[in-house]
């Protein structure tokens, strides 16, 4: 045998990594968009053996057991409706999504950190209502001082987003690669056909 005899008998499953299932809810909505509520196929197929979801569309890629030959899910729904929370997480990722992922006092996009409006040194507490996601050079510009003593402003005002506010955010911002079998079940901002 020439070569690593491994390589023989092992099959790279580098392949079916790329072959990730959205989840829908009972209802036919992703569970959610951003992040979109996708599986990796390995749980897809757990869960329809399990019949815990249907699956709604299939890639044209196969999985083999001794026992079955199965197609790879795409698309799967789950049998039980999961009720989506009204509370929202104040977590850095919901936070930046809130603002857009865009800097609260210039617009600027990338390298976003997060500032409290009424700085910390001067009693201001890390709520909803008090922090903003901005760039380092706003932040570093702002400091400890107020918006009045930086001559910054504020694009909007920081406030509590609702659960289904941020679903809605989340649909602006589609990922990088979206699979055919899914676009029926995604409502992305996007021009429909006349």
């Amino acid at each position: 045998m020439d070569g690593d005899f491994r390589t023989e008998f092992v099959r790279e499953p580098a392949a079916l990594k790329q072959h990730p299932a959205l989840v829908l809810n009972a209802d036919y909505r992703p569970l959610s968009y951003y992040p979109l509520s996708l599986w990796p196929w390995q749980d897809a197929v757990k869960a329809a053996y399990l019949d815990r979801v249907d699956i709604v569309a299939e890639y044209d890629d196969i999985v083999r057991s001794p026992s079955m030959v199965i197609r790879i899910p795409s698309v799967v729904v789950l049998r039980d409706y999961v009720k989506p929370q009204k509370r929202v997480a104040f977590t850095r990722f919901n936070l930046f999504l809130r603002d857009e992922f865009c800097c609260q006092y210039c617009g600027a996009k990338g390298d976003l950190t997060f500032d409290h409006v009424v700085p910390r040194a001067r009693g201001g507490i890390t709520s909803w209502e008090n922090v903003v996601a901005a760039c380092s050079p706003c932040n570093l510009r702002k400091g400890s001082k107020s918006l009045r003593q930086a001559n910054m402003a504020l694009q909007k005002p920081p406030r509590a987003p609702g659960a289904e506010q941020l679903r809605n955010l989340g649909r602006k911002f589609p990922p990088n690669h979206l699979h055919e079998s899914w676009l029926d079940f995604l409502y992305w901002d996007a021009e429909l056909e006349a």
